[in-house]
């Protein structure tokens, strides 16, 4: 917020974080009995973790500042974007260090529950009724069918169960939404994070996905407001702001990102960004794709011309730029990771992802096995994010490495976290 109308702006205070003489925190939890030492968790819930922080004006460690903001201009995201590779990611990565554990990494599974047959027009879906490719149209499945998926989700070390349907809105599909809720109903029941991307929504259909135990909802802008027409024309970039505000009101948690290789400029990745940044809340996860290209798609089929050459480098400035600009939020390497090395998915990492989709299928495009990202979880030294417990404290917070500074004469209480 601009303090230029302000007479007298607040003084700022440097405090720092010790974690041997903390007490412990009512809602902080210890880490499960199989971690080597005991580590204190945050509050599962955001608002009450962003709470914990209300009175934070920013971090600094190594040197690198940071800060929870919502007033980033396009000029200074742009200016972060494209700092030298090198001195991006280690300031992602020293960003990354101070708000989360880079050790844990959130699992995951997203299943198309309603394949193909979608009216809408978006020019990379393999799922559109306008293109023809090798998706045929799939009755929604059974109850049943989708529980006994998360479970195979849930052994395979899965966290979070995402569902995900092929049209431009629920609309008025009045049995279709009653066997979601039963199906969100059943998947929170088993003790996993539930997510659903069913396109737009309404307020009363987002208020009553909450109720049945919807965690987070997932609705991508995409791309820049400026490429978006470029891509689509059924939905409008303002349609997409609009569910996103419904999901917000209704207490569920936001999953918003886009897709990289729709033919876009740089500047309209900073675009994207600057949307996401300066929404009143920023979202609690941001997922960041590269395009899986399919024949008989406009995209799929456009040669010679480089729209879908995305590579680990592009994904790795967006992920750094995007954990730098919104520090708090949980940033998702998503579609895409089939075609990147581990070591171009370890850059991934320390550019500041903490969250993947495994799993053999992303909808209808290919993706990681359940057993090699257990294979590159334990090559890393990465530990999978419990369901419905809150993020572990940054060890560098914990031990006093972290400098924060904080508003002098605010109502908020130190952080204290329990050992």
């Amino acid at each position: 917020m601009s303090t230029a109308t302000q007479t007298a702006a607040p003084s700022p205070v440097i405090e720092m974080y010790h974690h041997a003489q903390a007490q412990a925190h009512p809602t902080a939890t210890a880490a499960s009995p199989d971690t080597t030492t005991a580590q204190a968790r945050l509050p599962n819930d955001a608002t009450e973790r962003n709470a914990l922080y209300s009175d934070e004006e920013k971090r600094s460690l190594s040197g690198i500042e940071a800060r929870v903001r919502h007033d980033w201009t396009r000029d200074e995201i742009a200016s972060i974007y494209s700092l030298p590779f090198h001195e991006l990611i280690y300031n992602a990565s020293t960003v990354h260090r101070m708000y989360w554990n880079p050790a844990e990494v959130q699992q995951c599974t997203l299943l198309s529950i309603n394949t193909g047959g979608c009216t809408e027009d978006c020019s990379y879906c393999s799922q559109s009724t306008r293109y023809k490719t090798f998706v045929k149209p799939t009755p929604t499945m059974k109850v049943q069918e989708v529980l006994e998926a998360a479970q195979r989700a849930k052994d395979a070390g899965s966290t979070r169960f995402c569902m995900g349907a092929a049209w431009r809105e629920l609309g008025n599909k009045k049995g279709a939404f009653r066997h979601i809720l039963e199906m969100v109903r059943g998947v929170n029941g088993m003790g996993l994070e539930v997510c659903c991307t069913l396109g737009m929504l309404n307020a009363e259909q987002a208020k009553q996905l909450k109720e049945a135990g919807l965690t987070a909802y997932n609705h991508n802008l995409d791309t820049s407001p400026e490429h978006y027409p470029k891509v689509i024309t059924t939905r409008s970039y303002e349609d997409r702001l609009q569910t996103i505000a419904n999901v917000r009101d209704a207490g569920i948690s936001v999953c918003c990102g886009g897709i990289l290789g729709l033919g876009e400029k740089e500047s309209d990745r900073v675009g994207l960004l600057h949307v996401l940044a300066t929404l009143d809340e920023h979202p609690e996860s941001v997922p960041i794709n590269a395009l899986v290209s399919v024949e008989g798609t406009p995209l799929g089929d456009r040669e010679g011309d480089d729209i879908d050459s995305v590579d680990a480098f592009d994904m790795a400035r967006m992920i750094a730029t995007a954990r730098i600009v919104m520090p708090r939020t949980m940033v998702r390497l998503s579609a895409g990771r089939l075609s990147f090395s581990d070591a171009e998915q370890y850059m991934m990492f320390q550019a500041g992802a903490n969250s993947i989709f495994n799993g053999d299928k992303l909808l209808t495009t290919d993706n990681p096995e359940f057993d090699a990202d257990e294979a590159l979880f334990q090559k890393l030294g990465f530990q999978g994010k419990p369901a419905h417990k809150g993020p572990l404290v940054a060890p560098a917070e914990a031990g006093g490495e972290v400098i924060i500074t904080k508003i002098q004469g605010s109502n908020s209480g130190q952080l204290e976290m329990a050992a």
